[in-house]
């Protein structure tokens, strides 16, 4: 069994940072792609990064140069920076990861509970 844990979250002023951490925990033998979704009140989950296990990553175009995805493998977490918030960042964010529990290269999917991020004065 394997847990996803997020933290980090909170209330934020426009064009404040906040450093999101996903600590993923149970057996895991690798993991594959760490993912960060967000979703609004009233939209649709969107993918806002992901990085790879050789570090290769990618950006909603939202976010470019504003947010940045990182992963500590030997803590199993990721990270996401973000900076230059605006309102519009405001949403519950969700870590995934793709994650082989075994030596065998089958992987699961794992989502977290979500932390919730809100940008305003």
């Amino acid at each position: 069994q394997v847990h996803l844990v997020e933290s980090g979250g909170g209330l934020v002023q426009p064009g404040g940072s906040l450093r999101l951490s996903c600590a993923a925990s149970g057996t895991i033998f690798s993991i594959n792609r760490m993912s960060w979704y967000r979703q609004a009140p009233g939209k649709q989950r969107e993918l806002v990064a992901y990085i790879y296990s050789d570090g290769s990553t990618d950006y909603a175009d939202s976010v470019k140069g504003r947010f940045t995805i990182s992963r500590d493998n030997a803590k199993n977490t990721g990270y996401l920076q973000m900076n230059s918030l605006t309102p519009e960042d405001t949403a519950v964010y969700y870590c995934n990861a793709d994650i082989n529990p075994t030596i065998a290269p089958r992987g699961y999917e794992y989502w977290g509970q979500g932390t919730q991020v809100t940008v305003s004065s």
